[in-house]
C-alpha cells in the first residue's frame, strides 16, 4: 500500500460528513458517465469527488488518488494544479467541438453565442495556463526499478 501524506482537511464528523460523502459519490458517478460519453468531461468530476472524499472518507480518497488509471493525474492536480498536455489538448478540442455543435444545432442569438464563446475561451485559457506535471525519473521510485 502506498503511504499517503497527512490530509490538510480532516474528514468531517457526524451529519456534516454524510453530504460530502453523497456528493463525492455523485461526482464519481458523473466521472464514470464522462468516461463513457465522448463529450462529457471525466477529470473535473474526479477532482471534485476527491475533494469531497477528502472531507468525508479518507479510504475512498486514497482509492481515487492511487487508482492505476486516474491516480497520477489527481495527485498532480492536488500537488501543483498541473494538467498533462494530452488532457489540455482534449479539453480544448472538446470545448471547440461542443461550441460548434451548440452553434449549429441551437442557432443562438449573436449575444448568446458570443457569451458562450467568451466563457469557453476563458475556460480554455485557464486549462492551457496550468503547469504540466513534473516528470518523475525512473530511479526516483524504487517500485519501478527492476535492478537489485
Amino acid at each position: 500500500m502506498h503511504s499517503i501524506p497527512p490530509d490538510l482537511h480532516p474528514p468531517k464528523q457526524g451529519l456534516t460528513r454524510i453530504p460530502y460523502l453523497c456528493l463525492g459519490c455523485v461526482m464519481l458517478a458523473l466521472a464514470v458517465v464522462g468516461a463513457i460519453l465522448p463529450l462529457m468531461p471525466t477529470t473535473i468530476f474526479l477532482i471534485l469527488a476527491s475533494w469531497f472524499f477528502a472531507r468525508s472518507s479518507p479510504r475512498l480518497e486514497a482509492w481515487l488518488l492511487w487508482h492505476p488509471r486516474f491516480g497520477a493525474t489527481l495527485r498532480a492536480w492536488n500537488a501543483t494544479g498541473a494538467i498533462p498536455l494530452p488532457a489540455k489538448a482534449m479539453a480544448c478540442a472538446g470545448m471547440a467541438i461542443g461550441f460548434v455543435f451548440f452553434w449549429l444545432e441551437a442557432h443562438p442569438a449573436l449575444w448568446l453565442g458570443l457569451a458562450v464563446a467568451t466563457l469557453l475561451l476563458g475556460s480554455a485559457w485557464y486549462v492551457v495556463s496550468r503547469p504540466e506535471p513534473a516528470k518523475t525519473p525512473l530511479h526516483a521510485n524504487k517500485d519501478n526499478c527492476s535492478c537489485s
